[in-house]
């Protein structure tokens, strides 16, 4: 079933506030941001997110060795009901250890039964039907469960699906001061400085030049990746190893980090809370 879900995902994610341009979209934002108010550190040209939903095998086994080959650190946005999440406890609260970021991607991925392509979607996971104090509670919850493996109190979020809304209204604005910033949902940036990619079946090549996108433009480029050569939604291997490779040939211009991190940075240079910020 979840397989089911991000077969369809990827042609859904206009819906709610995302805004789609093939695979690439921009990410929902109610203020601007002036490209000379955000300086990143050390003269960097771009910030790299490189993240990963819903706590895959492939990830572990494919992505995890790539970045630590290169040094590179990313966010790994958990679904905590998905089995791995318990057979692979150790191996996420190792690659934690290691500086990446267990992101929080709700317990039970709660998406909208309501929009064309999503029959999969069973009812009592239906976000439709679910109000946002349900929402609230659960993401919290989530949230305690993440602490417990990687003793942190700080991370970020990504709303399963883009999916923003419960069946009482905006779910996000009820949990975003629990988060430094949400994928998809940053008030502080225009929406030019906040990309961000789902890719699946897609060569090295679109990925370099996703990053150029973001480097042309001084923001961030957020790659988020779902399988890597295995599951589903995937990115093939050799892709992402290109990908990591032009990262490492051009890191003294691009700043690869997690999310938390580089969003910290964020906040912090437009002089904001550390975290998720309400709308102006």
């Amino acid at each position: 079933m979840l397989r089911q879900y991000l077969a369809s995902a990827i042609t859904l994610l206009a819906l709610s506030s995302f805004q789609v341009t093939s695979t690439a979209y921009a990410a929902t934002n109610l203020a601007t941001t002036n490209q000379a108010d955000l300086k990143w550190p050390n003269n960097y040209q771009a910030a790299v997110s490189l993240s990963y939903d819903d706590a895959l095998l492939s990830q572990l086994n494919y992505a995890i060795p790539a970045l630590n080959k290169h040094g590179f650190k990313a966010s790994f946005y958990l679904t905590l009901s998905n089995s791995s999440t318990q057979t692979a406890l150790a191996r996420w609260r190792d690659i934690a250890t290691d500086g990446h970021e267990l992101g929080n991607h709700t317990l039970f991925h709660a998406c909208s039964k309501s929009i064309e392509g999503r029959e999969w979607v069973e009812p009592h996971n239906n976000i439709d039907t679910k109000t946002v104090a349900q929402m609230q509670q659960e993401i919290e919850t989530a949230n305690t469960f993440l602490q417990a493996i990687d003793q942190q109190t700080e991370r970020t979020f990504t709303p399963p699906c883009g999916d923003f809304y419960a069946a009482d209204g905006n779910y996000i604005d009820a949990i975003r001061e629990n988060f430094v910033a949400i994928k998809g949902y940053n008030p502080q940036l225009a929406p030019k400085f906040d990309l961000l990619l789902m890719p699946e079946n897609v060569d090295g090549e679109t990925l370099i030049n996703f990053v150029k996108q973001a480097q042309q433009q001084g923001g961030i480029a957020n790659i988020l990746f779902h399988g890597i050569e295995e599951d589903y939604l995937s990115v093939s291997n050799q892709a992402h190893n290109e990908l990591l490779q032009y990262l490492s040939d051009n890191r003294d211009i691009l700043w690869v980090d997690t999310y938390r991190n580089i969003m910290g940075h964020v906040n912090s240079a437009l002089n904001l809370d550390e975290k998720a910020t309400k709308p102006h």
